[in-house]
């Protein structure tokens, strides 16, 4: 992320520079990541594409993630490193390191109750909750079962590795955590091309259990030279765990509220045409690497330096900071957002049209894919915008906004597939509508919120951005018209790669010509380092 110098003070443009290099880091380690994920995605389309043993994985796949979220995930990072890191600021390091101890033990012990009863009621949860309409095929649904209760341990080491994570961010560690997920996809890549010609989709299931000990293993040595004392305490009674919790409280149940969403979205996409639940699930997966590449590699980086001006008590630093990043949020996000809209057919069928992934399941994907991609840009400023309220403590705005647009959200999945089917449409685009519609929604209620606890969020700056990146935006569109109309029958690969760079090419022209203060700075930055070099 580049910031804009010209409206911020200096204490804010030091803390700017703090969280832009973060970012980088945490930037290209997520770019390493989306690559080894989009090569464990390829990988598992030629060999399985939409079939049934595909959509029973990713059913049981939805349980064990769900768990995560709920014991370990966002919840818990957006409570811990706040308090974590506002007692390395005020030098109380044994209560820090005390605090991280007791958070490991609860994760452990919870993770581990919330997976062995998942496992005892996985036909209950799979037939009645999640998957209803596999119930007309008891072979898809056994199979949903089984693997069900063979990928519930990951929870287990996704929780253990998600604090971990916590601990290290909140020590500006960021490179290491961030190369985590590509630990995990390289151990499905493993479980697809080694484990999966004799064990079938077992093979991928077991390649999830191996790339979530991949994410924890990665990360111990880093955590081991912070030096840190570990005590064998719950810490029950401990005011900073007690805090923790009171924070997760209210981010818990708004995490709650996403992955009922995810649920609903499964339960009806198993009652649509076959291959349904597969399409949204790897049209989202589309749609969210960038966004994680863009957004969530900012958010990860801004919260630790957000929450020391929330403790130093500097607001108005963190409000300079905040619309620097979320600028620069929008000057990524809606190119990325265009450009999967316009290419998404050439990019799904370039990525996984071969072997059992037909011309029917690219048409089911970028269906899914046009409808989420208009609301990138909605969860990228959501990703930002929410950490900046719990640097603030305060994970209760958040939680309640989440809430009520996640809220629509279920009734709005009901209404557009029923819409959808109506019309003759494929009924599971109305799932992904429902979920931008939705986040737009969100987006909106923090952005507003925020402006009035910060008093003001420099408009200004970001309308100005907005501005700039619709109009570069709008020539880009025009260009991967162009291109379009002179392609004719190129294969998907030129199509696809020459749609992209024309886009990356006319987007930056159409920056330079509108003189963006981001684009002059990073081509400064570049200049300089190849005169280092």
């Amino acid at each position: 992320m580049i910031v804009n110098k010209e409206s911020l003070p200096p204490d804010s443009l030091s803390a700017n520079r703090q969280i832009a290099r973060a970012a980088s880091l945490v930037t290209a380690a997520f770019v390493l990541s989306n690559l080894t994920g989009l090569v464990r995605q390829i990988l598992a389309a030629k060999a399985f594409g939409t079939t049934d043993a595909m959509e029973a994985f990713n059913a049981a796949n939805r349980i064990s993630e769900t768990l995560f979220n709920l014991v370990a995930g966002g919840a818990l990072g957006s409570a811990f490193i706040p308090t974590f890191t506002s007692l390395l600021a005020k030098e109380k390091r044994q209560d820090a390191w005390r605090l991280a101890s007791s958070i490991f033990n609860l994760i452990l012990i919870i993770t581990i109750l919330l997976a062995g009863l998942a496992a005892v009621y996985a036909p209950q949860l799979i037939r009645y909750v999640i998957a209803p309409g596999f119930a007309a095929d008891p072979a898809k649904e056994a199979l949903a079962i089984s693997l069900t209760r063979l990928m519930l341990p990951s929870a287990v080491l996704f929780g253990l590795s998600g604090l971990v994570m916590g601990i290290l961010n909140s020590r500006q560690r960021f490179f290491i955590p961030a190369l985590t997920p590509a630990m995990y996809q390289l151990g499905m890549v493993f479980g697809v091309v080694v484990l999966s010609p004799k064990l079938g989709i077992y093979g991928l299931a077991w390649g999830v259990l191996i790339g979530a000990a991949g994410h924890l293993v990665l990360q111990l040595p880093l955590l081991l030279k912070q030096n840190g004392s570990y005590s064998p305490s719950l810490g029950l009674k401990s005011p900073y765990v007690r805090e923790v919790a009171r924070l997760m409280g209210p981010r818990l149940l708004g995490v709650a509220v996403v992955q009922l969403n995810f649920w609903i979205n499964v339960r009806l996409a198993s009652m649509q045409p076959d291959g349904s639940v597969t399409a949204i699930q790897m049209a989202f997966t589309l749609m969210y690497m960038p966004q994680a590449a863009i957004a969530q590699s900012i958010a990860i980086a801004a919260l630790p330096t957000f929450s020391t001006q929330v403790a130093k008590n500097k607001l108005t630093e963190m409000r300079g900071s905040l619309a620097a990043t979320m600028r620069g949020i929008l000057l990524l996000s809606v190119p990325a957002s265009l450009g999967l809209i316009l290419l998404r057919e050439p990019i799904v069928a370039f990525i996984y049209q071969r072997g059992e992934f037909t011309a029917f399941s690219t048409r089911l994907v970028a269906w899914a894919l046009l409808w989420y991609s208009a609301g990138l840009v909605g969860h990228a400023l959501v990703e930002i915008l929410a950490r900046s309220f719990y640097a603030l403590h305060d994970t209760r705005t958040p939680v309640l906004i989440g809430m009520g647009a996640m809220s629509l959200n279920a009734g709005f999945s009901f209404l557009f597939s029923s819409l959808f089917q109506r019309w003759g449409w494929m009924p599971h685009g109305g799932l992904a509508l429902a979920n931008t519609l939705a986040t737009a929604l969100e987006m909106v209620g923090l952005v507003l919120i925020m402006r009035r606890r910060l008093g003001g969020l420099e408009g200004s700056l970001l309308w100005a951005g907005l501005g700039k990146a619709l109009a570069a935006g709008a020539l880009m569109a025009f260009g991967i018209w162009v291109w379009s109309s002179l392609a004719g029958n190129f294969p998907h690969w030129v199509f696809t790669l020459g749609g992209i760079l024309i886009a990356i090419v006319v987007y930056s022209t159409g920056l330079a010509i509108l003189k963006t203060e981001e684009l002059r700075q990073l081509t400064e930055a570049i200049r300089k380092r190849f005169s280092r070099s």
